[in-house]
């Protein structure tokens, strides 16, 4: 199967960030699954990390635009899946309601699957008010009863990348978010974004005293692949009920991101 990665971050930018994703990606995929990397147009930021932006919801909308552009570029490439790949899940539900072929959300699969694990999650971010995107995206799952809350690990994504040649330190300020969330509750740990995720994965941190740390890039690539082999071996499908789910015409689609002026980021990918 071929599933069509979606990074907020503009990836050609972030060259160890890149590297580290493709090496856990050959690890945790089966055989058969090709995971192709896409992330944001070049050009999409002030700087190489959407850090600024994705603290305020106008700029973070308009940012998601990019994600519904490309999820039908995925279809119409012959894509299986498509796989946001950043915890908030830009346009998630829209998305689904736009393309036929399953799409599975980074943020909301390491929720369900930390639902299988222990009663609360809680979830370690960069950004000190991400914590109200979160607490929103939890009540649209369902799952606010399961969770613990949402706060700042103590690092940044710039720390990140120098912290793939030096973990120890922000491994230790991790551990510290996480005792923290413990304390108020949780059972389980996520760590939200990506690159925080993959530092941790890579350093085997799957766990803080006794405390599961879902690995949730792994979860995402799993989902992917279940929802796949659902699709082909049961006919399984996403409901097409409903304001949220009932997909427009394919042409109306295109006639709408040309009118906005989305068909620029048409890539040959």
């Amino acid at each position: 199967m071929k599933i069509w990665h979606q990074s907020f971050t503009v990836l050609s930018d972030l060259g160890p960030y890149s590297d580290a994703l493709k090496k856990h990606f050959a690890r945790i995929a089966r055989p058969d699954t090709e995971i192709v990397m896409h992330g944001m147009a070049p050009g999409t930021y002030r700087s190489n990390y959407p850090g600024n932006d994705i603290r305020h919801a106008s700029l973070y909308y308009l940012h998601s635009l990019q994600f519904m552009f490309n999820a039908v570029e995925a279809q119409n490439n012959g894509f299986d899946a498509y796989a946001i790949s950043t915890l908030p899940d830009p346009a998630l539900r829209e998305i689904r309601g736009m393309i036929d072929i399953p799409v599975v959300g980074y943020g909301e699969s390491a929720m369900l699957t930390s639902c299988t694990l222990g009663r609360k999650f809680g979830v370690l971010v960069f950004i000190d008010d991400f914590n109200e995107l979160i607490a929103s995206n939890v009540e649209s799952y369902g799952l606010s009863s399961r969770f613990a809350g949402c706060m700042p690990v103590g690092f940044a994504f710039t720390d990140v990348l120098n912290g793939f040649a030096d973990p120890e330190p922000l491994i230790e300020r991790f551990k510290a978010g996480a005792r923290k969330l413990i304390a108020q509750g949780a059972d389980v740990i996520i760590p939200g974004e990506a690159p925080m995720n993959i530092l941790m994965a890579q350093n085997g941190i799957n766990s803080v005293d006794d405390v599961p740390v879902v690995d949730s890039l792994a979860t995402w690539v799993k989902q992917a692949e279940t929802m796949v082999d659902l699709r082909r071996l049961c006919g399984t499908q996403a409901t097409r009920k409903g304001f949220y789910h009932k997909r427009p015409e394919a042409d109306r689609i295109n006639e709408v991101f040309s009118f906005y002026g989305l068909n620029r980021l048409r890539s040959d990918s």
